[in-house]
Parts: C-alpha cells; sequence; structure tokens
C-alpha cells in the first residue's frame, strides 16, 4: 500500500472519488418558494397560521435551505416573524422548552 505526503494511502483517495461521484449522480429536489408560486406581494405579520409552519416546536424560524423559500421572501418572513412574536401572536418559545 502506498502512502501519499499527507499520509494516507491510495485506497482512501478512491473511496473518495467514488463518493463524490455518487453524489454527483444523486438527483436534487427542486424546491421552489412558495410565496413566488403564490404570487404573494407581502407576507403578512396577522397571518399566525401561515407563519407557524415556518417554525419549529421549539419557536425557531426554519431556514431557507430547508423551507425552499427565496431570499426576499426569507426576509419578509423573518421579518413578520418577528413583529408577532413581539406583539404576542408566535410564542418566543414553546411551552414544552419553559
Amino acid at each position: 500500500m502506498a502512502f501519499f505526503r499527507n499520509g494516507r494511502s491510495k485506497d482512501d483517495s478512491e473511496r473518495g472519488r467514488e463518493r463524490r461521484e455518487r453524489r454527483e449522480n444523486q438527483v436534487k429536489k427542486v424546491r421552489t418558494c412558495r410565496f413566488c408560486d403564490a404570487k404573494e406581494v407581502y407576507i403578512d405579520y396577522k397571518d399566525e397560521k401561515k407563519l407557524h409552519r415556518f417554525t419549529t416546536e421549539q419557536g425557531k424560524i426554519i431556514p431557507k435551505r430547508i423551507t425552499g423559500t427565496c431570499a426576499k421572501h426569507q426576509r419578509q418572513l423573518v421579518t413578520a416573524i418577528k413583529r408577532a412574536r413581539h406583539l404576542a401572536l408566535l410564542p418566543f418559545v414553546s411551552d414544552a422548552i419553559k
């Protein structure tokens, strides 16, 4: 077994190459922005049912890479959630954490 300068064997580099090839062959699920599809211009902070979908059980805001919202609507969503929290429409932290 031949070792390279970094201390790894040739087998390690082959395994890494195989992993990269597998990752490249995987089909990524394309997420489209819900708000762009619905052609919404403004995300209302008073619509607590819609905003509640974008928070976890602990009350954290779900990131855009998971929800699939575009950057523009994610910024609007975050401000709407924060406004709703400030007006006590949404909780800052869930009851289970308290």
